[in-house]
């Protein structure tokens, strides 16, 4: 194995679980975003040699990811969500109870494609509004717009807290 597969080895080793995490935040299917993941790292692969920047790696591979999940929404390649009584096969990581986590998730599924990777690159990636732009190949207004669209629509779909004392 030469230097140049030994790289990507090392960072696919490195980083493919959290960006598995980032895609299932993005699709709601732990299968599909495997196959995202992996389309993903085939992608950056094929320009591993051209890469100067390798301190922006993450970035990169999470445009690839981002782009590929939209490009693969708009063509419908992957069936629709639907959502479902039954729970995801795992909880995303956090704070919370399962039931809230579940109950977000499935929500989640239900937003949109593109307001749902403005609302997991910005608040799940903690990525600031140019980063979120450029991962989405959008300008920053878009990004706004993105994220209080699928903000509104995350409040809709969820039960209104009760507080009681």
């Amino acid at each position: 194995m030469d230097d140049r597969d030994q790289g990507f080895a090392d960072y696919f080793a490195t980083r493919a679980n959290v960006m598995r995490g980032t895609a299932y935040l993005l699709c709601g299917d732990w299968h599909r975003a495997e196959d995202l993941v992996q389309t993903a790292f085939v992608k950056l692969y094929r320009v591993w040699n051209r890469i100067a920047e390798h301190g922006r790696l993450d970035a990169y591979t999470r445009q690839i990811l981002v782009r590929t999940f939209l490009d693969e929404t708009r063509r419908g390649f992957f069936r629709r969500e639907q959502v479902t009584d039954e729970p995801a096969d795992r909880a995303a990581p956090g704070q919370g109870s399962p039931e809230d986590r579940l109950v977000l998730l499935q929500a989640l599924a239900r937003v949109p494609a593109r307001q749902r990777t403005a609302l997991v690159l910005r608040y799940w990636e903690d990525l600031s509004l140019e980063e979120t732009a450029q991962a989405m190949k959008c300008s920053t207004g878009t990004v706004k717009s993105q994220s209080s669209r699928g903000l509104q629509h995350l409040r809709d779909l969820l039960p209104t807290p009760t507080v009681t004392f």
